[in-house]
C-alpha cells in the first residue's frame, strides 16, 4: 500500500484547540489570522468502507495565527446525516458513491447524506461548510460549532449551493451554482452580498443531469462548462447503481459552454465544441480585445472519477492525468479563439490570490503529481508549483519523499506573501502546518508546525486575516 493511504485508514480524530509545537523554523510576524480546511475525515464505518471519496463525513480543521501563538481545532460539520449514522455506528443513507445498505430498494425516497465535506466559505460571522448537492452548514468561526443548515436567506426548496463560489474582492459579491436534478436539470444561478444572503437568482435549463463541479468568474461574466457526463436518473434514483456509478460518459455530446451576465444572470451566449472534464478552474478575466481568458485543469474524458473511487481504498490504479490549459472565448460571438495546453505537468487545486478573482493574474499555484520518463504515476499529490503566466514557466516546490502536500492557499503578506498547505508526512506519519515563500516556491518551509492528529488528505480551503 502506498504510504499516503495511512492517512486514509483510520477516521480523523477530533481535537481540541491547541497549541501547535514549531518544528523547524520562524513564523512570519506579521502572519496573522486563520486558515480554514475542509475534507472527508472518515470513510468507514462498523467494518465497511465508503464506496468513494467523495462519501467521507466532512470535518474543519481551523489553524489559528495569533500574537500568542498558533493554534489548531479539528471539527467534524454535525450534519443530521453524521448524528444519525454516529449514533447507530453504521452508514444509513445513500450517497455520491454509495447506495443505502441493504436491497437496492432501501434507497428509494432517500434523499443522498449531506457530508458537508468539500469546501469552505467566509460570510462575514460565520463559516459555511459546503458540499455539491445540498445546502451549506454554518459553523463558529472561532469554535467550529455546527450551527446547522444555513439557507441564505433565500435558497428555498432544498436547493444545493456548490463548493466553488467566486467572490469579487471590490465588491464583496459572492457568485455560485447549484443544479436541481430532474430529466431536464435547472442550473442555478445565484448572486449574494458579503453577508453570503442571497440576493439575486436565476435558473437556465439543462439536458439531462450533467456533473458541474465548478466554473469561472471572469470580469462581467460567469463561465461555465458543462462537459458530457450524464446521470442515470432511473438506476440513481431507484438504488440500482449510486450517482458515482450512474454516471455515463457521453463524448459524442461534446462540451457546451455557457456565458451568463453577471450583472442579470442572464444567459450571454452558448458554445458547443470537443468533450474534456473539468473539476477546477483557475480563473478568468477580459482581455483588451474584450475576449475572456479561462485557465482550468483538464482531463481527456471521466477516469478521473474512478480514481478518486479508488483512493477511498488506499490504493490507486486507474492513470488520469489533468493538466492545466486556457481558453480564449469571443462571449458575445460563443466562438473560440483558442484552447491549448499550457504545461504537460499533471496538476491539480490551481490558486490564485483573492485580489485576482475574475481579473488578470500573473501566478497559478498548484499541487501536482509525481512523473516519470513513461507515464504519471497513479499517485497522491506530491508536490506544489507555481506557473508563471507570463513567463510560461512552471517552478517546482522542495515537498520531500512520501510527503503530500494539500491545495495550497495564498496569503498576501510582505515580498509576495506565503503559501500555506497542511502536508501529510508519511515519513512519521503526521500531518503538518507548513508555510512556504511564496515568490521562491522551491525554497524551504519558512516553518513548520505539528498537528496533534493526522488530518486525511482533503478538498479545500480558505485564509481569514485578522
Amino acid at each position: 500500500m502506498p504510504m499516503w493511504s495511512k492517512a486514509l485508514s483510520k477516521p480523523g480524530q477530533e481535537f481540541s484547540r491547541t497549541v501547535l509545537p514549531l518544528l523547524q523554523g520562524q513564523i512570519p510576524t506579521r502572519l496573522r489570522g486563520t486558515l480554514y480546511r475542509n475534507g472527508p475525515a472518515r470513510l468507514s464505518r462498523g467494518g465497511q468502507r465508503v464506496g468513494h471519496w467523495f462519501d467521507g463525513d466532512g470535518a474543519i480543521l481551523g489553524v489559528y495565527f495569533t500574537d500568542e501563538g498558533v493554534h489548531a481545532l479539528y471539527r467534524y460539520v454535525q450534519t443530521q446525516g453524521y448524528r444519525a449514522e454516529t449514533q447507530s455506528e453504521s452508514f444509513l443513507f445513500p450517497n455520491y458513491g454509495m447506495s443505502a445498505p441493504g436491497a437496492f430498494w432501501n434507497s428509494w425516497g432517500k434523499d443522498p447524506k449531506n457530508t458537508a465535506n468539500t469546501s469552505v466559505l467566509i460570510a462575514s460571522d460565520r463559516i459555511l461548510a459546503l458540499w455539491e448537492g445540498g445546502m451549506p452548514h454554518a459553523l463558529n468561526l472561532d469554535t467550529l460549532e455546527t450551527y446547522g443548515i444555513d439557507d441564505l436567506g433565500g435558497l428555498g426548496g432544498n436547493q444545493p449551493f456548490s463548493a466553488h463560489p467566486k467572490i469579487d474582492s471590490v465588491t464583496g459579491e459572492i457568485f455560485n451554482f447549484g443544479i436541481t436534478p430532474g430529466p431536464k436539470s435547472t442550473l442555478n444561478l445565484y448572486k449574494c452580498d458579503r453577508r453570503g444572503r442571497i440576493k439575486q437568482k436565476n435558473g437556465f435549463p439543462l439536458e439531462g443531469l450533467p456533473l458541474v463541479h465548478d466554473f469561472a468568474l471572469a470580469g462581467d461574466y460567469l463561465v461555465f462548462f458543462i462537459s458530457p457526463v450524464r446521470v442515470n436518473l432511473l438506476q440513481a434514483l431507484f438504488g440500482f447503481k449510486s450517482f458515482s456509478d450512474a454516471m455515463e460518459w457521453q463524448p459524442g455530446s461534446g462540451t457546451q459552454i455557457l456565458v451568463f451576465d453577471r450583472t442579470d444572470l442572464s444567459l450571454v451566449s452558448r458554445t458547443l465544441t470537443d468533450s474534456w472534464y473539468q473539476w477546477h478552474f483557475t480563473n478568468g478575466f477580459v482581455d483588451g480585445f474584450g475576449n475572456i481568458n479561462i485557465c482550468f485543469v483538464r482531463y481527456e474524458d471521466f477516469r478521473s472519477n474512478q480514481y478518486l473511487k479508488e483512493v477511498a481504498g488506499g490504493e490507486t490504479k486507474t492513470n488520469a492525468p489533468g493538466r492545466l490549459w486556457e481558453l480564449v472565448l469571443d462571449p458575445i460571438k460563443g466562438k473560440i479563439i483558442r484552447n491549448e495546453r499550457l504545461h504537460d505537468r499533471a496538476c491539480e487545486f490551481p490558486v490564485v490570490s483573492g485580489d485576482s478573482v475574475g481579473q488578470p493574474w500573473r501566478y497559478t499555484y498548484l499541487a501536482i503529481h509525481e512523473e516519470t520518463d513513461t507515464h504519471v504515476q497513479p499517485e497522491l499529490l506530491v508536490n506544489l508549483a507555481c506557473f508563471d503566466h507570463e513567463k510560461r514557466i512552471l517552478s517546482i516546490g522542495s515537498v520531500e519523499k512520501n510527503c503530500y502536500p494539500s491545495e495550497p492557499i495564498l496569503v498576501p503578506g510582505e515580498e509576495g506573501g506565503w503559501i500555506l498547505t497542511v502536508v501529510y508526512n508519511g515519513n512519521c506519519d503526521r500531518s503538518e502546518v507548513r508555510i512556504y515563500p511564496a515568490d521562491n516556491i522551491g525554497a524551504d518551509p519558512i516553518c513548520t508546525l505539528a498537528l496533534p492528529e493526522v488530518i486525511a488528505p482533503g478538498f479545500h480551503g480558505t485564509w481569514r486575516g485578522s
